[in-house]
């Protein structure tokens, strides 16, 4: 009889204990009615912190407090562009009109919290891996033909308001529209950025479709643990800034590591344009602001205003850029 009483009274303990640990946890991270970690809301990924880490700080994986702070300082300023003078040009910009200015951008005004010098961990350095022959090939055939611009489709998939290197797969902070709003079901996960209005509808399945090949690819998700993750592929293009083919496979980690932040981590495989897998990260902050529209829509104006320069340019012998056509040297 002892014993049992003894027994009864330590599990009682032990329940009293363990309680409020429970309910810690499931406060901290609460799930969805389908028992999933509930990630759902509206986040910004706007940082200061750039995808390459800068050849400046070639040996520096992550600053000081101090040095965080004075690297903060002087992007600001950088890249401030009611700072930078037209005729002269400044923060990648050449001389010229300088397209908005600094009330319109929304970069992020500091470096992410554990002040590392890049979003991509891996390769060490902290940069993208160096092209491989085939893709050094397709990026030169890229930039021709924007040179040329002999069409609608020669020119970028942003211009053509189609797609964004911003608004992924993957997603990496950009100047502007770095917001997303992830909804969750039983079976789909949904993406919206506000860069491009992109909305992926993402099955929680194994396997892949490809009877309709996308612009942002086919997606599919599932859960590892508390961690949601996602794989893309299939992609309809291979006009990325960072020159990836259509054969990229990107996975996607979502987890939640507070009430209000999530641990954004991709991985990008491509062996047509890279010899290696390269991985980045990035905070996702809770913001109680909404998602606006992003009213860029193919066929738009500006891109009619784009051909109609380059023709322009050419009739007057100068490229689309505004310098001199070079002549052919002749034929001996």
């Amino acid at each position: 009889m002892k014993r049992k009483i003894a027994s009864t009274l330590a599990l009682a303990v032990a329940n009293l204990l363990l309680a409020p640990m429970l309910q810690a946890q499931e406060s901290e991270f609460p799930r969805t009615e389908y028992g999933h970690p509930d990630l759902q809301g509206t986040y910004t990924f706007r940082t200061l912190t750039p995808l390459n880490r800068p050849t400046e700080l070639a040996d520096k994986a992550t600053l000081t407090v101090e040095e965080a702070e004075e690297w903060a300082a002087f992007e600001n300023r950088r890249q401030n562009r009611d700072l930078i003078i037209d005729s002269v040009g400044g923060a990648g910009y050449p001389p010229g009109v300088i397209s908005y200015n600094e009330f319109w951008y929304e970069r992020g005004v500091e470096t992410i919290a554990d002040r590392r010098t890049s979003l991509i961990y891996d390769p060490p350095n902290g940069r993208l891996p160096q092209m491989n022959a085939a893709g050094l090939e397709r990026r030169a055939l890229v930039a021709e033909n924007r040179r040329l611009s002999l069409g609608p489709e020669a020119r970028t998939l942003a211009d053509r308001c189609l797609m964004s290197n911003g608004a992924g797969p993957p997603m990496v902070p950009g100047a502007y529209n770095n917001n997303m709003q992830l909804v969750q079901t039983e079976d789909h996960i949904m993406i919206l950025n506000e860069m491009i209005h992109r909305a992926r509808i993402i099955r929680l399945d194994s396997e892949h479709h490809t009877r309709q090949i996308k612009w942002d690819g086919d997606s599919v998700a599932h859960w590892e643990g508390d961690t949601l993750v996602v794989h893309t592929q299939d992609f309809y293009y291979y006009q990325t800034a960072r020159g990836a083919s259509s054969s990229m496979r990107v996975t996607e980690r979502f987890t939640r590591v507070d009430e209000n932040t999530l641990d954004y981590d991709f991985t990008v495989e491509d062996p047509e344009t890279w010899d290696v897998s390269w991985s980045a990260k990035v905070p996702m902050r809770r913001t109680d602001m909404p998602i606006y529209e992003y009213a860029c829509h193919e066929g738009n104006h500006g891109l009619a205003g784009i051909l109609a320069g380059w023709r322009r340019y050419e009739a007057m012998g100068m490229n689309g850029d505004g310098t001199p056509i070079a002549l052919e040297s002749p034929s001996e």
